[in-house]
């Protein structure tokens, strides 16, 4: 009788989930995710209401300590949380604003004028998803304490503990690891929030410490934005110095900073958006604002002064080897996101607004300052040449009756036999020897093997003309057959996914890097539109015989390891797998390559601002430097581990 469906719909059939166990049931709704970046969303929300404190003149300095218990706490100089009786609901006000969803100070102009935390969930949502969180409220000369444990439950009410001549609010808290799949902090991802934070932020000082290993670090920037930029382009080459501009709409009272700088060897674009603090990972209204100002102001500009012949620059000639950082604050009043991580910008009103600032002060530098504009201009109009160039070849390639041969720069490539090139999958492989049994191992049909012949060529500084001369590069670009850098047209791609597999060891992540590296700088949309990912070959083979038959299981990681032992039982053997080259054909296939069984990572970049640094950390002169980080956070007997830094 329990497969029987239930026919009818009662009143008895509603469930109202009291407090915060709706929270507890679908925190993916609340946070995105219950991964690491999930975890670390339970972070920002408590961070977020430091920093509303701070843009409103209270406070200036908060620091975030990861403790050795595995907890973590943010402590601001703030007015501190209000202890008082809330009269709606007869209980502090404090307890309030960490048990109820949508409580808080945030909807009030007059104690806000813009703040990151709009929704007011945060501060609840991350005490439903913890172990426990403690608060301390440093108020009036008295230390205000309370406690939640389980995901809510009051535990310690509010009392007051002790006397203080600070003001401010302390919160520490553990998070649920019956809730997310990891509950290890993050110290790079901690730091570069912080970092955004202090450069959005003049003169807040953002101070990190990890008790474990004493590490500690501050991030103070009087010069903001300007520093932002500058930090961004490093190892660029600058066409001027960081041009930045801040005013506010007196119409809507929404302040606006923008920063930007254009590079001459760079084919992308790269704009990071803010608002009230928050990154807008989707962009939104103040994005497409900032575009279209952009480009009206440069295509005025050059028609005016007849530099581009009369033809109109399309927005992406425009922006190419753009850097820019958008930030925008926005009263509550006129603030609309797109969901409880406010990916996206909805306010209207910000498109207009920033693209008449955008327009007039982008105008009156491309007057002030000529020999940045001629530069400038003649890098939109090569750009758009080349874009021209190559949409003209495309149509001729496409309108010739006889198709041209294909060119391969080395016979090492395998081609799919399919010309259904959305099913298609290109698998780099590291070596020969595992190329070879990759091919064994392939479907023939839909999969391509390229082996590479040792490390591929570093490109994150060199020249374009090293990079096409060099043979591995060519061959994958000609492969791939979407052009590259300024050419690169996602539209003719010749394969579904590009699949990146080497060994799981120190070189073979270096490999991966390398590869990432070209793909991050001369083919962007490949991994922004997902279609680069990472294979995961097994660490280990557990088996034994057991007459002529053959019991074997696989493991990734050391914790798989100890369930493959069980299920194969007793008398088993263990292969410990250091190279792709040690499996045979089907053992590669059934393990890695076979999308019924394998596992495959997708290339993701979730912190633009943090693959800036780490392509500069991994892919810089100093190899010792990206020995070190390597041997550091990756660790190869731990699958799991391994997939979030390669992500």
């Amino acid at each position: 009788m329990s497969d029987i469906k239930k026919t009818t719909y009662t009143a008895d059939d509603i469930h109202v989930m009291k407090g915060l166990e709706g929270v507890r049931k679908r925190p993916a709704m609340y946070i995105g995710s219950t991964n690491s970046a999930g975890l670390h969303h339970l972070v920002w929300e408590v961070v977020d209401n430091a920093v509303d404190e701070a843009l409103s003149g209270y406070g200036k300095k908060i620091c975030v300590t990861m403790h050795k218990d595995g907890s973590i706490s943010v402590l601001d100089e703030g007015r501190g949380i209000p202890v008082g009786i809330n009269k709606e609901t007869g209980r502090p006000a404090v307890e309030v604003v960490f048990t109820e969803l949508h409580a808080g100070g945030k909807f009030n102009n007059a104690v806000y004028k813009s703040a990151a935390g709009l929704h007011g969930v945060g501060a609840s949502v991350t005490n439903a998803l913890s172990e426990w969180i403690d608060i301390n409220v440093y108020q009036e000369g008295n230390i205000y304490h309370l406690k939640f444990e389980n995901g809510g439950n009051l535990a310690v009410p509010l009392e007051v503990v002790g006397t203080c001549k600070k003001h401010g609010t302390l919160v520490r808290f553990k998070p649920d690891a019956t809730i997310f799949s990891t509950v290890e902090f993050k110290w790079d991802t901690i730091a570069s929030h912080l970092q955004e934070s202090a450069f959005l932020m003049k003169g807040v000082e953002f101070v990190l410490t990890d008790e474990k290993t004493g590490q500690v670090q501050n991030f103070l920037y009087e010069n903001g934005l300007v520093e932002y930029i500058n930090n961004v382009n490093i190892n660029k080459q600058p066409m001027s110095p960081v041009i930045s501009f801040a005013d506010t709409d007196e119409e809507t009272q929404i302040d606006i900073e923008i920063a930007l700088q254009y590079c001459s060897e760079d084919y992308n674009e790269t704009i990071y958006s803010y608002v009230n603090n928050v990154r807008t990972r989707d962009g939104g209204t103040h994005e497409t604002g900032f575009r279209t100002g952009i480009a009206k102001a440069v295509n005025d500009f050059a028609e005016q002064y007849k530099l581009t012949k009369g033809k109109k620059l399309e927005g992406s000639d425009i922006r190419e080897g753009l850097t820019a950082v958008v930030s925008l604050k926005i009263p509550e009043a006129l603030l609309e996101f797109e969901g409880q991580t406010k990916g996206k910008l909805g306010t209207p009103q910000a498109a207009s607004v920033v693209s008449n600032f955008i327009y007039n002060k982008f105008t009156y530098y491309l007057l002030e300052n000529k020999e940045f504009t001629i530069n400038f201009i003649n890098k939109c109009v090569a750009s758009q040449n080349a874009r021209l160039a190559a949409r003209k070849a495309k149509e001729e390639a496409r309108n010739n009756k006889k198709p041209k041969q294909e060119v391969i720069l080395s016979d090492k490539l395998t081609p799919a036999q399919s010309k259904e090139y959305a099913k298609n999958e290109l698998f780099i492989v590291e070596g020969d020897s595992a190329g070879g049994t990759a091919k064994k191992g392939r479907d023939r049909l839909h999969q391509a093997i390229l082996p590479l012949r040792g490390k591929p060529l570093n490109t994150d500084s060199i020249s374009m003309e090293k990079l096409v001369h060099n043979e591995e590069i060519a061959t994958i670009i000609n492969t791939i057959g979407a052009g590259f850098g300024q050419n690169f047209d996602l539209d003719d791609i010749k394969y579904g996914k590009i699949i990146i597999m080497t060994d799981a060891d120190t070189d073979g992540a270096h490999i991966q890097t390398l590869l990432l590296t070209f793909f991050y700088h001369y083919m962007r949309q490949l991994i922004t539109s997902g279609h680069v990912y990472i294979a995961v070959p097994p660490l280990y083979r557990v088996y034994k015989e057991d007459g002529k038959k053959v019991i074997q299981e696989y493991a990734w990681d050391d914790d798989g390891l100890e369930q493959a032992k069980k299920k194969v039982g007793g008398g088993y053997k263990v292969s410990r797998y250091k190279g792709l080259g040690e499996m045979d054909a089907i053992q590669l296939k059934e393990t890695t390559m076979d999308p019924k069984t394998r596992l495959l990572v997708r290339v993701e970049i979730d912190d633009p601002f943090l693959a800036e640094k780490r392509v500069t950390v991994l892919m810089g002169r100093d190899a010792g430097i990206r020995r070190a980080w390597v041997e550091e956070n990756v660790d190869f007997n731990k699958v799991d581990t391994f997939i979030k830094e390669v992500k």
